[in-house]
C-alpha cells in the first residue's frame, strides 16, 4: 500500500495554513513535494506535520521570515534527523527548540536561561528607543531593528522596514520581509505596490519578482502573476518553483504547450 499523500487543497483545509506561508516553504525547499496527476503537488504525512509546525509558529505571531530561517537552520543542523522529530516551539516571538537541558534559540544558537522567580513578571526589553534614534542608523541596522520589532510591535516594524528602504533602496531583505508581513495580513495590494517600488528602485531581483507573482496570484491577478514568474525565470533560469508555478498557471489558462515546457524544466532542475 502506498503512503498517504495530501494535495495542496487538502493541506490548506486540514492545517489552516496560509497559501503565502506554503509558498515560502516551497521556495525555501523546506518541503519538496512529489507530483500527482496533472503534476499537482502531493505532500507526505511528514510534510503535513511540518506545515502544522509552521502554522503553529505563525499562530504564535512568529513572523514568516523568522519561521523560514529557523526551519532552514534546523534542517542544516539536523544531520539527517527529520525536523518533525524535533520539539519546536514559539518563545518570545522567536523559534526555540527544547532539549533535555532546556530551550535554545534556533537562529542564534543561544541557550535561554530562566532567571525569573515563580510568579514574578518577566523583564521587558524595549526596542523602541533604538528605533527613535533610527535617523542615525544605516539601512542594515534599521533592517535588524525591524526584524526584532515584528512580533511585539508590527506597526513599528513596518515603519522601520520603510525607513530601512528609504536609507538603502537596494536592500532586498527589507522589501521581502515587509512584503511577507503585508501578505500575512492579506494586504496584497500593499505588498504588490511595495514589490513594484522595489523594481522601480532598480532592485531587479528574482526573489522580488517571485514574491510579487505570489502576491498577484493570491489577489487573483493571474495574468500579471504569470508575467512576474516569467520575469523571475528570465533572471534566474534555475529557479525551479517559478517554473512550476508558471506551468500551473499556463495549464489553468489552457496553454498546455507552455505548461508542459515549464513542467519539463522543473523536473530537470529537480532531478526528476
Amino acid at each position: 500500500m502506498s503512503a498517504q499523500s495530501y494535495t495542496l487543497q487538502a493541506v490548506l483545509a486540514l492545517v489552516g495554513i496560509s497559501r503565502s506561508v506554503v509558498n515560502a516553504m516551497l521556495a525555501a525547499r523546506i518541503v519538496i513535494p512529489a507530483r500527482g496527476a496533472g503534476n499537482r503537488y502531493l505532500f507526505s504525512f511528514q510534510d503535513l506535520l511540518l506545515f502544522r509546525t509552521a502554522h503553529s509558529l505563525r499562530a504564535a505571531n512568529v513572523p514568516t521570515a523568522h519561521v523560514i530561517r529557523s526551519l532552514k537552520r534546523l534542517e542544516a543542523l539536523g544531520n539527517g534527523r527529520p525536523l518533525t522529530g524535533i520539539r519546536v516551539t514559539a518563545l518570545g516571538g522567536a523559534v526555540a527548540v527544547k532539549d533535555e537541558h532546556g530551550h535554545w534559540h534556533v537562529e542564534t544558537g543561544q541557550r535561554i536561561m530562566d532567571f525569573d522567580a515563580p510568579g514574578s513578571p518577566a523583564p521587558v526589553v524595549t526596542l523602541n528607543p533604538a528605533f527613535a534614534s533610527a535617523t542615525t542608523l544605516d539601512g542594515h541596522a534599521l533592517l535588524e531593528i525591524a526584524r526584532e520589532l515584528e512580533h511585539d510591535d508590527p506597526d513599528e516594524a513596518e515603519r522601520a522596514y520603510r525607513k530601512a528602504i528609504a536609507a538603502d533602496p537596494a536592500l532586498v531583505d527589507a522589501y521581502v520581509n515587509l512584503g511577507c508581513m503585508l501578505c500575512d495580513r492579506s494586504c496584497f495590494a500593499d505588498a504588490i505596490g511595495l514589490y513594484r517600488d522595489a523594481l522601480a528602485n532598480g532592485v531587479d531581483s528574482p526573489l522580488v519578482h517571485f514574491n510579487l507573482a505570489v502576491a498577484l496570484e493570491d489577489s487573483g491577478a493571474i495574468e500579471a502573476a504569470l508575467a512576474e514568474y516569467h520575469a523571475c525565470i528570465q533572471l534566474a533560469p534555475d529557479f525551479a518553483d517559478a517554473h512550476y508555478n508558471a506551468a500551473r498557471l499556463h495549464e489553468t489558462m489552457g496553454d498546455d504547450r507552455r505548461a508542459i515546457r515549464h513542467y519539463q524544466q522543473y523536473r530537470r532542475l529537480e532531478g526528476g
